[in-house]
């Protein structure tokens, strides 16, 4: 996971500070599930990679607890698309 990034349990969401601003991707947990809802990244922040960041984290977070990612956000439908890979956890099979 990026060293930037915060998962706040408490609030359901990972977190990125940045020049006094706070970038967020919010999350749901269902049972087996990360359900990742909104992608929220601040006009001053954009353009710098910030939402990228916050999605592999929480993709980071989900293959450490085993849980299935269904993306509900555009832009974490969009990174899914372009980054297929990024999917799924690494295999464990030797």
């Amino acid at each position: 996971m990026d060293p930037d990034v915060t998962d706040n349990l408490t609030d359901a969401r990972y977190e990125l500070y940045a020049q006094g601003l706070t970038a967020v991707l919010q999350y749901q947990l269902r049972g087996d599930e990360i359900v990742l809802l909104h992608t929220e990244v601040p006009p001053a922040l954009g353009g710098r990679g910030i939402a990228t960041r916050l999605i592999r984290s929480a993709l980071a977070g989900a293959h450490e607890r085993a849980l299935r990612v269904v993306p509900v956000c555009p832009f974490v439908k969009a990174h899914l698309a372009k980054y297929p890979e990024e999917a799924s956890p690494p295999s464990c099979e030797s």
